[in-house]
């Protein structure tokens, strides 16, 4: 048993005490759970694929055949994994977290997922005594490399507050936003100007190119007047480039506006601007570029338009 001052450690996810379970590999989650290593948390890692862990076990990481065993001795519990399938599978499947997490243990999700499913995880969690929290994010690559992401955060605030300085090292940007799904909705919100801008900024500069403009110079003006934004100063640079490597896959991306569209129809909303852009990026996949980063709607809209920038 804890004593009490090991108990007020924990509260504040003191290293010294808090075992952390991380979830998931990928582009974004390896950086994340690096952040924490670094921290100096005890952290036991699961992924699929193992490879993709081992840089993470050459940090200090221990590796866990499960979900189920990364939650059986861990205080709180993170997971940043890819589909909602993936979410339902870690957390209410028969390996999963909530057959071994202990009572009082936090659990959190930070995959973007179904509003609804944070809403069933959260439910099911405190009939076994364990908080359960979804915390989406924005900012994508840079962001999880840098600690700086955007952290939209529902549930329990008691439990929001144990883990509110996890988040700080994972991110600078972070809010509550209310009850259980709330994060979700959120991020569905930021995944919705997402897409408005993107198509803005591959628009621009399929017109700055045929235009004649230098792209180059043209990003310096537009880039610090009103249409400033995240995915002018990230993502043109690497456009102008022909850099496609993901900072958030296409096929993720199209997974959101999915989730987007389904939930506005659920509630009588009609979002045009987000339809279209969500059937651009149909045919950015279907072109065989599902696994490149959000950028490539470039890509389609090139085709469409017959040039390059």
């Amino acid at each position: 048993m804890m004593t009490q001052a090991q108990t007020q450690n924990l509260k504040a996810c003191d290293p010294q005490w808090t075992r952390i379970g991380w979830i998931g590999t990928g582009v974004m989650g390896a950086a994340m759970c690096a952040h924490l290593l670094k921290a100096g948390y005890s952290v036991a890692v699961h992924n699929r694929t193992r490879e993709k862990a081992v840089p993470l076990l050459e940090q200090g990481a221990r590796w866990v055949e499960s979900p189920a065993e990364a939650a059986r001795e861990a205080h709180v519990v993170l997971s940043m994994v890819g589909f909602p399938e993936d979410v339902w599978e870690v957390y209410l499947g028969k390996e999963g977290v909530l057959q071994t997490a202990r009572e009082g243990t936090v659990v959190v999700d930070m995959t973007t997922t179904e509003p609804h499913l944070a809403q069933e995880i959260h439910k099911y969690a405190k009939t076994k005594g364990v908080y359960a929290v979804d915390a989406p994010v924005s900012g994508g690559d840079v962001g999880a490399r840098e600690g700086t992401l955007s952290i939209m955060i529902g549930g329990d605030p008691e439990a929001v507050d144990v883990v509110l300085p996890l988040f700080r090292i994972l991110g600078k940007n972070i809010v509550y936003q209310g009850p259980a799904g709330a994060g979700q909705h959120t991020k569905m919100c930021n995944q919705i100007v997402i897409a408005g801008t993107m198509i803005g900024v591959c628009e621009s500069l399929l017109y700055g190119a045929r235009a004649g403009l230098d792209l180059e110079t043209m990003l310096q003006s537009i880039s610090r007047g009103a249409a400033a934004c995240w995915t002018l100063d990230n993502l043109a640079p690497r456009i102008l480039k022909k850099n496609f490597d993901p900072g958030f896959f296409v096929e993720h991306f199209i997974k959101d506006m999915g989730i987007a569209l389904k939930e506005a129809e659920r509630m009588g909303l009609c979002l045009p601007g987000l339809a279209l852009v969500h059937q651009l990026y149909l045919a950015v996949k279907a072109q065989g570029h599902g696994k490149k980063g959000t950028h490539a709607l470039m890509l389609a809209l090139e085709q469409l338009a017959g040039s390059r920038p």
